[in-house]
Parts: C-alpha cells; sequence; structure tokens
C-alpha cells in the first residue's frame, strides 16, 4: 500500500489541531497603543509602528484589516526594487507623441480596482534609500506609477529599529516627516490573554457628529496658539541622522497634528492615546509643549475666579493648579485694586484647604510683595501662615511689612 494514503489521516488530525489552536476570539479591551493606531487610520494619515521583531506588529495589522473588514496587502519593501513603486515605463505605439505611461504593479492594481484596503509596508527600516525615495510618492500622494489609490485604502507600515533590523537603513528625513510614529510594546496582560485564545478587538473610533465643528476649532486654536508663542517650533530638523529617522516637527507634520488632535478630540480620546499621536508626529520635546499647551487652554480665567472667589473650581492636578493661581497674582499685579488683591488670597486660602500646602508658597510671597502701604494686611494671612515653613513665613510677613491684621 502507498505510504501517502497512510499518512492523509495523519495529517488531516494535524490540520484540524491547528484549526483549533487558531480558533480565537476578540473582545473589546482599552489598550492604548490600538486606539491611538486606529484614531490615525481614521484620520487617514500614514502610521509607522517601531517594534522589536516578534513584538506583534504584523499580527496587530491582520487583525486590524479583519476587523475593520478591509482587504490587507502586504508589501515587503527591500525585496522590491524602486520602480515596483514609481512603475515600470510601458512603450506605446508612438512614445513620442504620447509619452511612456508607467506601469503599476499588480498589488496597486488589485487595490484600485477593490476601491479600498489596508497597504501593509513591512520591514521599511531595511528599504535601502533609492527604495525610500520611491515610497514618497506612495506615501504622501497615494501614486503608484500612473495609478492613484482610491481614498478607501489606508497605509501602514512597519519597522524595527536600525541595532535590531537585518542590514537596516534609518530612514530618510523626507520620508519619516511622512508618517505618524507610533512604538509598538507588547503588553504582558494582553498577550497573556490572547494566548488564551481572546485579544482585543480594534475598532474605528465613534465620532460625536456634533462635536465636529468645536474640534475642528480647539485643534487649530492649540496649534496655532503654541506656534505662534513659539516660531522655532515650525520647522526643527533634526541634527542627527537618527533622529531624523524619526517624529519631527515641519509645517506637514503640524498639520497631521492639527488632524489627529480633531479627530481625537470628537473621539472622546483620553489624554495618553493623544500625547502617543502628539509625539508620534512632531517628536517627544514638541509634542510635549504642545500637551502642557492644551492644557492650560483648558484653565478657568484668573478674572473669572477674581470676581467669585467663594465659588471657584481650581485643577486637582497640582501643576496646572499651580498655573491657575500664578495666573490670578499676575492678574492682580497688571490691574493692582484692594479688591482684587483681596480676592486674591481669598484664593489661596481655598487652594490650600483643597490641595497640597506647598503650591501656595511661591503666590502668596509674591501676592503679598503686591501690597500697598493703605491696604490692610487680610485675615486669610493668618490660615495660611501655619502651613508655610518657618523661612517662608518669615519671607511672607517681610514682604507685608509691620502691618495690622485687619478683622
Amino acid at each position: 500500500m502507498p505510504t501517502h494514503t497512510l499518512e492523509a489521516p495523519r495529517l488531516d488530525v494535524a490540520r484540524r489541531l491547528l484549526d483549533l489552536l487558531d480558533d480565537t476570539s476578540t473582545e473589546p479591551r482599552s489598550d492604548t497603543q490600538l486606539e491611538a493606531l486606529t484614531l490615525a487610520v481614521a484620520a487617514d494619515l500614514p502610521v509607522l509602528l517601531w517594534g522589536e521583531p516578534g513584538i506583534g506588529k504584523t499580527a496587530a495589522l491582520n487583525q486590524l484589516a479583519e476587523a475593520l473588514e478591509l482587504p490587507l496587502t502586504t508589501v515587503i519593501a527591500s525585496v522590491h526594487e524602486p520602480s515596483d513603486f514609481s512603475g515600470l515605463p510601458v512603450l506605446g505605439d508612438d512614445p513620442a507623441r504620447q509619452g511612456v505611461p508607467m506601469a503599476p504593479p499588480d498589488w496597486a492594481v488589485r487595490l484600485v480596482r477593490a476601491g479600498h484596503g489596508l497597504l501593509f509596508l513591512d520591514e521599511l527600516s531595511t528599504a535601502p534609500p533609492a527604495v525610500q525615495a520611491a515610497l514618497l510618492r506612495l506615501v504622501l500622494e497615494r501614486r503608484v506609477g500612473s495609478l492613484r489609490l482610491p481614498p478607501g485604502v489606508r497605509i501602514v507600515a512597519a519597522a524595527n529599529p536600525r541595532s535590531s533590523a537585518a542590514d537596516g537603513w534609518e530612514l530618510s528625513a523626507p520620508l519619516a516627516n511622512r508618517f505618524v510614529h507610533l512604538q509598538w510594546v507588547h503588553d504582558h496582560e494582553v498577550v497573556v490573554r490572547g494566548l488564551g485564545g481572546v485579544w482585543p478587538v480594534a475598532t474605528l473610533p465613534r465620532l460625536d457628529p456634533r462635536a465636529l465643528p468645536e474640534a475642528v476649532a480647539l485643534a487649530r486654536h492649540a496649534v496655532c496658539g503654541l506656534l505662534t508663542a513659539r516660531p522655532e517650533l515650525v520647522h526643527r530638523l533634526p541634527t542627527t541622522e537618527t533622529r531624523r529617522g524619526g517624529a519631527w516637527p515641519s509645517p506637514r507634520s503640524w498639520d497631521m497634528t492639527l488632524r489627529l488632535i480633531a479627530f481625537a478630540t470628537a473621539a472622546g480620546s483620553d489624554r495618553e492615546v493623544l500625547s502617543l499621536l502628539v509625539r508620534g508626529t512632531v517628536g517627544d520635546g514638541p509634542g510635549l509643549e504642545l500637551m502642557a499647551h492644551m492644557d492650560r487652554m483648558d484653565l478657568p480665567d484668573p478674572e473669572d475666579l477674581l470676581a467669585d472667589p467663594a465659588r471657584a473650581e481650581l485643577p486637582e492636578r497640582g501643576d496646572l493648579r499651580q498655573a491657575v493661581l500664578d495666573g490670578v497674582v499676575a492678574a492682580v499685579r497688571n490691574r493692582p485694586d484692594r479688591s482684587r488683591w483681596d480676592a486674591a488670597w481669598a484664593l489661596l486660602v481655598r487652594a490650600l484647604e483643597s490641595g497640597a500646602p506647598d503650591l501656595v508658597v511661591v503666590p502668596a510671597t509674591t501676592l503679598a510683595s503686591l501690597r500697598r502701604e493703605d491696604w490692610d494686611v487680610p485675615a486669610a494671612i493668618e490660615r495660611l501662615a501655619p502651613a508655610l515653613a518657618v523661612s517662608r513665613r518669615a519671607d511672607l510677613v517681610g514682604a507685608l511689612g509691620p502691618r495690622t491684621v485687619r478683622r
């Protein structure tokens, strides 16, 4: 009896075992990096996932394509020639009159025919400079040869750090500046639960239609406000080759940032997700400055607080509370008046009673130095003094001068 007839049942059993191993399910689960990825995909921005080999970048893209019901087209950039992205010349009947068209590769034709899909550019950091140059037009203009990819196609790439990439190259600055860079790391709990058969599900964000105009206004106000105050951040090309291959600020990346803020705001995403996206677009330094600027945008107006200190609501976060108190003192300095000075002391007492005492030290000392000779020392001083260190208390008393405390 032929050997293959005996082995066939064994292969069938092996196939059934493989099917059981592949039988996994998904569940809704909070995952910051997965939410950041889906937001960038929804915003139609090219995303580049950075991570060590075996971290799960490819698996995440396969799961994302399945969850979004998008056909996945994987192209390993390092095994292609530049002509595979720019197109191969095809001679027609009369090239002198009709020109020489550039024929696109088959994967691009399939995407155009489907009208939608997820284009996955894998192993991007192993692509030589010539291939990276050919990818520029694909990533920015969505053109491959004479074809233009339809709006329903999204682009996601993956790369390993040069230190762990086989024959790796640094990304060129023009190509890197076209991506939202996300550092892809494994979550222990997600991996364990996934190996147990349940992976987190990737879903596109739910955008609130009523919030769209306000989301756009907020995004523009945030980006334009920061760049007005810090014009040197509009364009800052890194000085090292490694940093040029990551996220850095330029008019292009700020435009991408603006779009991501609008999408994250309309989706109600939390601060951590927005921080990942912003820092992955303009870099850590400018991104953190923008996040701090946005935090200050939500702070209450010092004039409103001075008008009704008894009903003032101060931020819980220490850095934001400090910024509010400093703003109140600055408002009194700009327009000194006894009633405003008294209101500022009332706010400091309110801050002392509802937060860390050390946050009122500097504002109290500065406010004391603004006192005019005919202004009595408010009774609030007696409530603040016990919370201050002896040296700080002496500074405060020295700034106020030997005046009678008003009861």
